[in-house]
Formats: structure tokens, sequence, C-alpha cells
């Protein structure tokens, strides 16, 4: 069976991909600094952070796969723990899987990235810079690390849940939308693709976006 420990696990994206991941067979462990008010079925939860390495490498040890569903511009942020978390991951053979940005997706191809646009507001760009700054860390590292990063639509979030449709769109890196020129994502939709590359891997040390 395969393990899978989520930091962030009881947040947004990270609930959603615990749920996924649980109803699909996996030994789920969701990570996060309080205890759920309603915990998610067949899951076993822990309370702890990014902060504490001593947990992390733990974590990595026992699980197969790392998933990392937070801010990045959270506490601690995560710019600053990520070498050390890569360093548990490489060491214990876990594949690293992290719940990314829509920023940094093109808007084409060859760019410019989503955040880099002048319709991209201003009070959410530090996060989607945030992001980005992970996902090229990722790139850089040479080593033996295995790890893949999901961006989702530029319409993802507890305001814009929508309907569960069991289907979805992806690309490597060009931001997805519709005939109307909406981009959106449910968060069902989203654990989903995120679980189905943890099932059947496909984007081996590489960041791919989904949309409908």
């Amino acid at each position: 069976m395969t393990s899978i420990a989520i930091i962030g696990g009881t947040g947004y994206a990270g609930s959603h991909i615990a749920r996924e991941a649980a109803a699909r067979g996996l030994d789920v462990t969701t990570v996060s600094r309080s205890v759920p008010i309603a915990p998610i079925a067949d899951t076993t939860h822990i309370a702890g952070s990014l902060a504490d390495q001593v947990l992390i490498e733990k974590l990595a040890g026992d699980n197969d796969v790392l998933a990392v569903a937070v801010h990045a511009t959270g506490q601690p942020a995560l710019r600053d723990v990520l070498d050390d978390v890569i360093a548990a991951a490489e060491a214990s053979g876990t594949r690293l899987a992290f719940v990314g940005g829509a920023g940094s997706t093109l808007v084409a191809d060859g760019g410019p990235r989503l955040v880099d646009t002048d319709a991209f507001p201003a009070e959410y760009k530090p996060e989607a810079l945030a992001h980005g700054a992970v996902l090229d860390r990722l790139r850089a590292h040479e080593g033996s690390l295995e790890w893949f990063y999901v961006s989702p639509a530029a319409g993802f979030g507890a305001w814009a849940e929508g309907e569960a449709t069991g289907s979805y769109r992806s690309s490597d890196d060009v931001l997805l939308a519709d005939a109307a020129g909406n981009s959106a994502i449910g968060g069902a939709d989203y654990a989903k693709a995120f679980v189905d590359e943890i099932v059947e891997p496909a984007h081996r040390n590489a960041r791919f976006h989904v949309a409908y």
C-alpha cells in the first residue's frame, strides 16, 4: 500500500487530496499545527509543521510520498525550509509532491508568466512569486530527488469549489482556460489529478498544470 504524508493536510487543497487518497486505498497521514475539528475519515493525523526538521525526517522515512500543501509565504516560509525538506526526502528515497500556484504558469508558449502580467492582482503577487521560487529551486536541484509540482487553474479555492466532475485537462506550463477565457478547477478534481500522479507517475521531476 502506498503511503503519503500531507503537510497542510487539513487545508483546502490538502484535505481534498487526503480524502481522494484515502478513498483510493492509500495510507494517509495528515499533518497540521492543530487537530482538525472534523477528522478526515480513514486517515491518521499528526500535529506538527515544516519547521520541525525531526518530524519531517521521520515522515519522509515512513512514507512513500511527502506532499507539501502549505502557503509559500507562511510561517515558516517554504523557501526557508525547502532545502531541509529536499534533503530529508532525498535521504529516504521519498517522492516529494507540491501543491503549487497558478502564477508561475505561462499565459502562452514562451511566456510571460501569469504573475508577471498587468492583470495579476498585486495582493497575490508575494505568494505567487514565492511559489515560483520553490518551483525554480526544484528544477535546479541536482541529485537523486524525485518530485512533482501541480499548479491549479487561476480560479482555485474554497470560494470557487464547484461540483466534482471526475475529469480535468493538463498541460506542462501553459495556463489552460475554457472557450470563455475562464481558468478554473474544483478541489475534488484537482485532488484527483494529484493522486493520479501518485498512483501512476507521469511527470517525474516536473511541474504540470490542471484545469477544466
